[in-house]
């Protein structure tokens, strides 16, 4: 007989308030490593100066605990449950907006959440909703994982349901392509994520979780990672640079992740994340 493993509901909204108020004041080291690699190979000097700001900025932040950037971001929350977990004393998803709301209040975060997106648009004034993305897995642990998702990286997100034909190289346009478009907003030296495969919805998804690996690891399948390299070069010939500003750096590292799809599709999805890669995790 299985024994279910009891979480309690206040832990889990302490978890996110603690994983959002660190993520939104500390850049991660491999994000960090990254940047620096970054402004040792930066050809422009101007580009050079604004990774150079970017450092600085990321070292006040940390120090005085007070946000990378003025975008806190939507709260996107990924959960990994154990399927013999059980959440004691409260809801899951009540419990994960608490935990928002708490970081809000006590972190001083931003809240740029509105209700009627399409019409009235009044803030929600505590950053909820949080969009969380649950996955049921094997064992007796809860693995929560915070992404503070800015909005002009996010809104330069793209979907493409190409044809099979267009194959390999098809993939490579649509993604150059989408950072040619997007230029600046998303505020490079960017984290360029990677969906392919699926449905649409499913493909999207693949490019958001794709921004959780660490910084520049290469996916473990030889032929993706290749891919990475050849999307990662293409994206930093554009010349498009830190901040939009002209160099060699205009992405930090290409993340790619993939899905069986139909025969009669090929779905692709680029989910940005802007030089503020915020993200955090813990295992219950």
């Amino acid at each position: 007989m299985t024994i279910m493993r009891q979480i309690s509901a206040e832990a889990i909204t302490e978890t996110v308030s603690s994983l959002l108020k660190q993520a939104n004041f500390e850049i991660g080291e491999d994000v960090l490593a990254a940047l620096k690699k970054a402004y040792r190979n930066e050809e422009s000097h101007l580009g050079r100066e604004v990774i150079d700001t970017i450092l600085e900025n990321a070292h006040f932040s940390a120090a005085e605990k007070i946000p990378l950037c003025q975008d806190c971001g939507t709260a996107v929350v990924f959960l990994e449950i154990g399927q013999d977990v059980h959440i004691d004393d409260g809801e899951l998803g009540t419990a994960v907006n608490e935990g928002v709301r708490r970081a809000v209040k006590e972190g001083y975060l931003r809240s740029s959440m509105v209700s009627r997106p399409f019409s009235a648009r009044i803030n929600t004034g505590d950053n909820t909703p949080a969009v969380v993305h649950t996955e049921i897995v094997p064992g007796d642990k809860l693995k929560i994982a915070v992404m503070p998702k800015g909005g002009g990286a996010e809104s330069m997100s793209r979907l493409g349901m190409l044809l099979p034909a267009a194959g390999k190289q098809g993939v490579v346009d649509f993604v150059v392509k989408a950072v040619d478009e997007a230029w600046s907003r998303p505020c490079p030296p960017l984290i360029i994520g990677v969906g392919i495969g699926g449905t649409a919805e499913k493909v999207m998804y693949l490019a958001k979780q794709a921004l959780l690996r660490k910084v520049g690891d290469p996916n473990p399948d030889k032929e993706t990672a290749e891919l990475e390299k050849e999307i990662l070069k293409r994206v930093n010939n554009l010349g498009i640079g830190p901040m939009g500003y002209g160099g060699r750096i205009t992405a930090l590292a290409v993340h790619v992740e993939s899905f069986p799809a139909h025969i009669t599709s090929l779905p692709v999805a680029v989910n940005f994340q802007c030089h503020s890669a915020r993200h955090r995790e813990v295992v219950l």
